[in-house]
């Protein structure tokens, strides 16, 4: 039995054949997730939506002809971005990415922001149902500054990237699952459906929400190779990459990457002073996100290559230099704080204490991976106050990549670290997760399992 498997990231859109027999992804196809449309407006940041969704239709094609007998197709998503549909399932917007920030430009009641204006209509308890999760770059903030400004028609339907994709590929409604729909900031995580006060308060009523269904149901057939295909509900690519991660409730998660999140699987759900979402199996999880990495660490790789780019238009990759110049620089008092954009540690940074002779690449960067330690540890205090995790689970590339922050990681948690050593986690996740989906599998724990005994994957 195989499945395709489709990974709508924020960096790439990845696809592959996913054989469940042998517990391997294989065909892996990669193409660079298209950039923002070119607007005057730069608050705001949007997508070729019809050019997405040809890229994805050609690549699901190709797969297709690499494997004709295959049983189904899993996805998963970048969370957050939008797509505005009629009731024929037309485009009415561009998708709208999750790096939109329109609801920070001030409200007209000059009240602060739109988004400040949001958060003053909704009470504390509200906010504790919604996972204490609305960032500027939700669903609902856009639809909010649209309906302020006149430009939100009655009876549309706003879609997330994969399930816009999926339903114009199967010729069908769109729905959406519950750790996708988190995302567009409206769900009542006490009733896992739409938090209709909140939608009134918001003055959304008019707009048509895409019904909700359970995770791993089928909510369309395409057409390939004469056969009609199955299609899974599409899953959010945070919740997929835990899974890839095979991440127990007894381990503390620590995905590093463009973002980075700490993160907990509970078995009920639990709100407190962090990010609430769904995860599968009616688990949830406890998390703190757009956590200071790869992105922040950019800001400071653009300014030392600036020269080096103006000057020859390229640049070769610096990143082996900084590791080795970083693991070989000795601690110094240089004090960099990564909190470049907005997060839970922080929304402006800083590189203080510059004196004569400490300011080199690997002083400047082994500051930053402390700071970077820090957050984390100070985020897991956060979710997990007891400090009662059984070991570290660290993933993503970054995370990967730098053996010496997660030498300063496991220093400062004094934990023993679990390393995911699969690149693509999320194509693993939507295998373990198809598993399940298709019947191959009883359970998540059942499939992980499976791919252990029958892979090279070791997660002791």
């Amino acid at each position: 039995m195989s499945l395709i498997g489709i990974d709508i990231g924020t960096s790439y859109i990845k696809g592959a054949i996913l054989d469940l027999k042998t517990c391997r992804y294989e065909h892996v196809l990669r193409i660079p997730f298209p950039d923002p449309l070119p607007l005057k407006d730069t608050f705001r940041c949007e997508f070729d939506a019809q050019g997405i969704l040809n890229e994805v239709s050609y690549m699901t094609c190709q797969l297709a002809n690499l494997d004709p007998a295959c049983d189904g197709i899993v996805m998963c998503t970048q969370m957050a971005s939008m797509i505005l549909t009629d009731e024929a399932g037309k485009t009415v917007s561009n998708c709208i990415g999750w790096r939109d920030q329109r609801a920070s430009m001030p409200h007209p009641s000059k009240k602060g922001s739109y988004h400040d204006v949001i958060k003053s209509r909704i009470t504390t308890e509200q906010r504790a149902e919604l996972g204490n999760e609305l960032p500027v770059g939700a669903p609902a903030c856009f639809l909010f500054w649209m309906k302020e400004n006149g430009q939100l028609k009655s009876n549309v339907i706003p879609v997330t990237l994969a399930d816009f994709i999926l339903a114009n590929l199967c010729k069908t409604r769109p729905t959406v699952d519950p750790t996708n729909a988190l995302s567009y900031g409206l769900l009542n995580l006490d009733t896992l459906q739409w938090h209709q006060d909140v939608i009134q308060q918001l003055g959304l009523g008019e707009v048509r929400w895409p019904a909700i269904v359970s995770d791993g149901q089928v909510v369309g057939r395409m057409r390939l190779g004469g056969r009609d295909i199955p299609c899974y509900a599409p899953v959010g690519d945070y919740q997929c990459a835990l899974a890839g991660a095979m991440v127990k409730t007894n381990e503390l998660s620590l995905n590093i990457s463009t973002g980075s999140q700490v993160s907990r699987i509970t078995n009920h759900l639990e709100k407190g002073d962090y990010q609430s979402r769904p995860f599968f199996e009616k688990q949830f999880v406890n998390t703190l996100s757009h956590l200071p990495a790869g992105r922040a660490l950019n800001i400071l790789v653009d300014l030392l290559t600036e020269i080096e780019r103006q000057t020859h238009g390229t640049v070769q990759d610096p990143w082996n230099y900084i590791a080795e110049a970083a693991s070989d620089a000795d601690d110094s008092d240089l004090g960099v704080t990564t909190t470049f954009f907005q997060g839970p540690c922080g929304s402006r940074g800083n590189i203080s204490n510059i004196g004569e002779r400490n300011l080199t690449v690997g002083t400047l960067f082994r500051a930053a991976f402390m700071n970077m330690t820090e957050n984390y540890y100070a985020c897991a205090l956060r979710i997990w106050p007891d400090c009662s995790w059984e070991n570290l689970v660290v993933s993503g590339g970054l995370g990967r990549k730098l053996l010496l922050l997660r030498q300063m990681i496991k220093h400062r948690f004094q934990s023993e670290i679990r390393l995911c050593q699969v690149e693509e986690d999320t194509l693993l996740g939507l295998m373990i997760l198809g598993m399940v989906f298709s019947g191959d599998a009883r359970s998540l724990q059942a499939a992980m399992q499976k791919v252990l005994k029958l892979s090279n994957i070791d997660i002791e």
